[in-house]
């Protein structure tokens, strides 16, 4: 059964860093996967995205503090968080898509202290 499962939030002070992974499970040939995240009260908004030829987007806000990259072997994508602020909390979530649909995991709580 096809699942999406994402790890690696938690709490973290500001200026400090997090690693997200996002493991697919039984999801053949995977062409986007991007990182979503939503705040209370606020729309999801996409974080950061790579495609199947490691072409990346970032959201506006990510201004260089973020990398997004990923494993194909292991079919992981990861999202390094450096110098995180309380701006950043959020639910983040995993997407992965193929030709036929997107996949979305269950999400990961970062928390971002002042």
């Amino acid at each position: 059964q096809a699942r999406v499962v994402e790890s690696g939030g938690g709490l973290v002070q500001a200026g400090g860093s997090l690693r997200l992974s996002c493991v697919a499970s039984d999801i053949f040939s995977i062409g986007f996967s991007g990182w979503y995240r939503q705040a209370p009260g606020k729309q999801r908004e996409l974080v950061a995205s790579i495609t199947n030829t490691d072409s990346t987007e970032y959201g506006d806000f990510v201004k260089g503090r973020f990398t997004i990259s990923r494993d194909h072997d292991k079919n992981t994508v990861y999202l390094q968080m450096n110098d995180l602020e309380p701006a950043d909390t959020a639910v983040y979530y995993c997407a992965q898509e193929n030709r036929l649909r997107r996949y979305w995991g269950q999400g990961t709580q970062v928390t971002v202290s002042s």
